[in-house]
């Protein structure tokens, strides 16, 4: 048995120990994240229920934003607590492999996993509204899941494994078969969903579980990854070695900034599979990156943030503001500032981040749906880079123009790669909801 241990809640604050319980994870865990949201005179606000019919959700896993609050500029927030849970298909879920179609070496899921898992799947739709106040989430597959099967994959589906995409990282990948991505702004909900989903609960919000994936899928514990977003939480976090003092009280992410603006994000229908038999489905690429936080805010000052997140314009014309408010609903790069990124490495020495990514825009639409969120996981700062996208060629075009190869600029101001280190890659098909348990390479053929 392993012997989890807690976080001491009376060094952190509230919010920076139900973050704790999150990334600890585990029936402890969800124990004392409900002793704390039970804390006070009054009840917390009740978990709204899901429902009973299926054909009242999304087709789409991928279909968030509809069902998640905005802010003030219409820009879509995300829940405040995610979950990462790599799984590997267990022994016991593998079924007849010619029945299955699959090689005579292959281990293809068998039609009672795949029910299995729809059964359980279903169980967390009924018990939680599909909503940020409930519970959002996703079950992806990765290349070696679908490597099994003797057919291949559809051309109209890019997934390849996932590589080193610079000279400068080295990064683990994720080889193992699927990612259950667990959101919503309840740490409570995204623990209870998780120990529910693996046979450690009875009921979930009042719903009673009928079945449960321990037969189906084996969880990576030590590859399990958490994260937050939102005003003020990463500057609750502070008590994390390399998170210094300086991160914005309302900076939703840890290097200080807003992110994810509605004008410089792909929409959900620009990043869906749009042929073949997992039209409706997505591809995802996920990054896990330690970030060099205490240089980033004791090194450079605002403007010299703002030059690299962004662009020297953006700086010299104070544009972004405190957090970005100032941006509203857009990363604020106009076609001039992506044409003049050669002309600011050569003028200024510097060029930013956005400034870079910008460049991999299609007709001035941005291919990315990007839903990252920040981290401490391993009790140090960084970043769960999570991209959507139509193909994984995509994001590889984006983080090429993000590299800045051709720039003639020194690291420490190309953008902000002199402080991010990608340590984990990974690639996933999300297919479409009517597909997601347990999907073959080649459906319906």
């Amino acid at each position: 048995m392993v012997t989890v241990t807690l976080p001491d809640r009376s060094a952190l604050s509230r919010r920076a120990y139900v973050r704790a319980l999150v990334a600890v994870g585990g029936g402890a865990a969800l124990s004392a994240c409900l002793d704390v949201t039970r804390d006070g005179d009054d009840d917390p606000d009740p978990v709204p229920s899901g429902t009973d019919d299926p054909d009242s959700l999304p087709a789409r896993q991928h279909a968030w934003n509809e069902f998640s609050s905005r802010d003030e500029d219409g820009n879509v927030q995300l829940p405040d607590h995610h979950a990462l849970v790599p799984l590997s298909l267990a022994s016991d879920a593998a079924g007849d492999a010619e029945g299955d179609g699959a090689d005579d070496d292959a281990t293809a899921p068998s039609k009672d996993a795949s029910q299995t898992t729809e059964t359980a799947l279903r169980t967390l739709e009924r018990a939680y509204e599909w909503s940020h106040e409930g519970l959002i989430f996703t079950l992806g597959y990765t290349p070696a899941y679908f490597d099994r099967f003797e057919g291949s994959l559809p051309d109209s589906v890019d997934l390849p494994a996932p590589e080193a995409l610079t000279a400068r990282e080295n990064p683990v990948f994720d080889e193992f078969d699927a990612l259950l991505h667990l959101a919503s702004d309840r740490p409570d909900v995204v623990l209870a969903a998780e120990e529910g989903l693996f046979g450690d609960r009875d009921e979930l919000n009042g719903t009673d579980l009928e079945t449960d994936l321990t037969g189906v899928f084996d969880r990576h514990d030590d590859r399990r990854r958490t994260g937050f977003v939102g005003a003020g939480l990463p500057a609750s976090k502070t008590n994390v070695p390399g998170v210094p003092e300086s991160v914005p009280e309302d900076a939703p992410f840890l290097m200080g900034f807003r992110s994810g603006f509605a004008r410089t994000q792909a929409s959900e229908d620009r990043v869906t599979i749009d042929a073949g038999p997992f039209a409706g489905g997505t591809t995802q690429h996920v990054s896990s990156m330690d970030i060099q936080l205490d240089v980033w805010f004791g090194q450079d000052n605002h403007h010299q943030r703002v030059s690299k997140l962004f662009s020297p314009t953006h700086a010299a014309d104070e544009l972004v503001g405190e957090v970005g408010d100032e941006l509203a609903d857009t990363s604020g790069v106009t076609d001039d500032g992506i044409a003049s990124a050669e002309d600011a490495a050569r003028e200024h020495g510097v060029v930013g981040h956005a400034q870079k990514a910008a460049q991999a825009r299609e007709d001035g639409n941005p291919p990315l749906l990007r839903r990252d969120f920040s981290t401490v996981d391993g009790d140090r700062p960084g970043q769960h880079f999570l991209a959507l996208q139509r193909g994984i060629g995509e994001f590889v075009r984006v983080r090429e123009a993000m590299t800045g190869a051709d720039l003639d600029i020194s690291s420490a101001n190309n953008g902000i790669l002199h402080y991010l280190f990608v340590n984990r890659r990974g690639n996933y098909l999300l297919p479409p909801r009517s597909l997601r348990a347990l999907p073959a390479a080649a459906p319906n053929s």
